[in-house]
């Protein structure tokens, strides 16, 4: 039984109920309507902390979905799932991949930049002074972007950038 049919919490039955309604609604192909069914099952997958069944809703949301700027979405939230696996790698692919089909992701700029900052401390944990510079030189230039587009979000990222003196000019 797919996930959607087996919603059990109040937010989720409903969120179905629409997506569900608003897919009849809107002219949309088959195959459109089968994308975005894997997509919603994987978001619910991954709320819930089930990654793998998430992941596989997400591929095969993918294997469907053509439009860009859907599947930049898709794309991101396996990001997601790799940064919570700790395969940072991965995730920087993601959400690299995600930025390509729609830059206005800002919030995968800031994502990336968390994953460069923690092997900035890394590097400094294992005493490579240069390493760990050109890791949070990277992270401040993904702060910046993520911060353009959206000056009042990722407050801590400002002063990160204060702090550290890594500002290179979005106002801060």
């Amino acid at each position: 039984m797919p996930r959607s049919q087996r919603n059990d919490n109040f937010i989720d039955r409903t969120f179905t109920i629409l997506a569900d309604i608003l897919l009849q609604i809107i002219p949309t192909t088959e195959r459109e309507r089968e994308a975005f069914t894997y997509y919603r099952d994987g978001m619910s997958a991954q709320s819930e902390g089930e990654y793998a069944e998430a992941s596989q809703n997400y591929y095969k949301a993918m294997r469907l979905e053509i439009d860009p700027y859907d599947r930049s979405y898709i794309l991101y939230n396996v990001g997601l799932i790799h940064t919570s696996n700790g395969e940072h790698a991965k995730a920087l692919e993601y959400y690299s991949q995600a930025l390509e089909r729609n830059p206005f992701l800002p919030q995968a700029l800031n994502n990336m930049a968390v994953i460069c900052h923690y092997r900035g401390e890394q590097a400094v944990e294992q005493g490579d002074a240069e390493t760990s510079e050109a890791w949070f030189d990277q992270a401040a230039e993904y702060r910046e972007q993520a911060i353009a587009p959206s000056p009042s979000n990722y407050i801590e990222a400002q002063n990160w950038l204060k702090i550290t003196r890594r500002s290179r000019g979005w106002g801060g």
